[in-house]
């Protein structure tokens, strides 16, 4: 029997609805803030410091979201997302960081100890896949790549069922299945230590 067309119209309105999209350039917010429509926090201790800041170099001008206080895994995910299979991307810029210059996107994020991460580290010259779970944070695989201090870099997540992708500056590093985190979650950003970072452009969209 051949479907009427308004089920099919009907069954296609669900799915884009379904669908979630977005982008944050933050450009609309007050500098010195925290972020509008973010939650912004640290898995472990410390006491990390997510500002909206004006940036000369911004991808998008005039501002960029910059963390610049110190925890052991600061993050700052979007609100009211909730994302099974989808991507990610930020641009950022490792800024300064004795110990670690990190930059980095969380997906699939329950709470503040359960999620995964991509990030790139300008002082190790690496991109890393980690799954966090129970505060922990495990580590899936480790790639070389270069990635310069002081200069903007792309990063991307894609991910479907188990199914990850890690991309910088637009060329794949990282490309593996791993089934530790599964179900819907927010994303956002994440940096590690005494890493001060900034970010810009970040957009996400999936199901």
């Amino acid at each position: 029997m051949k479907p009427r067309p308004w089920i099919m119209l009907g069954t296609l309105a669900t799915t884009i609805a379904a669908a979630v999209t977005g982008t944050d350039t933050f450009d609309s917010a007050q500098p010195g803030s925290p972020p509008t429509g973010w939650t912004c926090g640290v898995t472990g201790s410390g006491t990390p410091k997510w500002t909206i800041e004006a940036d000369a170099s911004a991808p998008t001008s005039p501002n960029v979201l910059k963390q610049s206080g110190s925890g052991t895994f600061p993050w700052c995910v979007r609100n009211g997302v909730a994302i099974t299979d989808g991507f990610a991307e930020v641009r950022f810029k490792p800024v300064a960081g004795r110990e670690d210059q990190a930059g980095g996107i969380v997906w699939r994020w329950k709470d503040r100890d359960n999620y995964y991460i991509a990030r790139a580290n300008a002082l190790e010259g690496n991109v890393s896949l980690y799954h966090t779970e129970g505060g922990r944070r495990m580590t899936i695989k480790y790639v070389d790549a270069p990635v310069a201090a002081q200069r903007w870099h792309t990063l991307r997540v894609e991910f479907a069922a188990q199914h990850i992708k890690v991309l910088l500056d637009g060329k794949s590093y990282i490309d593996i299945d791993d089934g530790h985190i599964s179900g819907a979650g927010s994303v956002g950003v994440w940096t590690k230590a005494d890493s001060v970072t900034v970010f810009d452009d970040f957009s996400y969209g999936g199901t």
